[in-house]
């Protein structure tokens, strides 16, 4: 039997362990550091936190970080390496990966999205619902392109960054470390590291 360890049991670790399912895997079990108050996600069981996991982890075929967060998902995944884990990648079967794009370790790709050649997706990434990557884009590790968001060709984005749901980002942008681009915001120009941006086009947003 494929066994896979998620480590975040969340509404997004609900569709992750869906997307591994129809990916082939043929079982799933959660761990997260609520339990034991939290002891259920959804269909799956939460069988202990981070440090139950650690104990087990050679235990499964793979072990993947289920966190939206994007920072707390880069570190979890370099303690699980640290261990030993076998770090997986799922994609779902319903999306689209070229065979000349490159997925790191711990990245998932869920249903609908396409990533297109000579693509680079780091580590620990999620290519959400419906989201596009087109060619030659690269994507540093932790990095979140949020559903139905669209990067076009030639696009930089840095470690542990978020494009958010319905983004659109110009070719050639490049968005920085630590960012966040907001809901339905046009990204036309660079995107500073650690800035937050939105609207159209998109502007960083001023804190009063």
């Amino acid at each position: 039997m494929k066994r896979l360890a998620l480590l975040g049991a969340s509404g997004h670790g609900k569709v992750v362990a869906d997307a591994a399912l129809a990916a082939g895997w043929q079982s799933v079990e959660f761990f997260d550091d609520a339990w034991p108050r939290v002891s259920v996600n959804g269909h799956w069981p939460v069988s202990g936190d981070t440090a139950a996991l650690l104990t087990r982890v050679l235990e499964f075929d793979g072990v993947l970080v289920s966190i939206g967060n994007c920072l707390a998902r880069w570190e979890k995944q370099q303690v699980l390496r640290a261990a030993g884990a076998r770090l997986a990648t799922v994609v779902h079967p319903h999306a689209c990966v070229s065979p000349f794009a490159r997925l790191g370790a711990g990245t998932v790709v869920m249903a609908g999205a396409v990533v297109t050649v000579d693509a680079a997706v780091g580590e620990a990434c999620i290519i959400n619902t419906g989201a596009t990557v087109d060619h030659d884009c690269v994507l540093a590790e932790g990095v979140h392109i949020g559903p139905g968001a669209h990067l076009s060709g030639n696009v930089i984005v840095g470690g542990c960054s978020w494009v958010g749901i319905g983004a659109a980002v110009r070719q050639g942008t490049c968005i920085g470390a630590g960012a966040m681009v907001g809901a339905g915001a046009v990204v036309v120009k660079a995107v500073g590291d650690g800035l937050t941006v939105a609207g159209c086009p998109a502007m960083p947003l001023v804190r009063i």
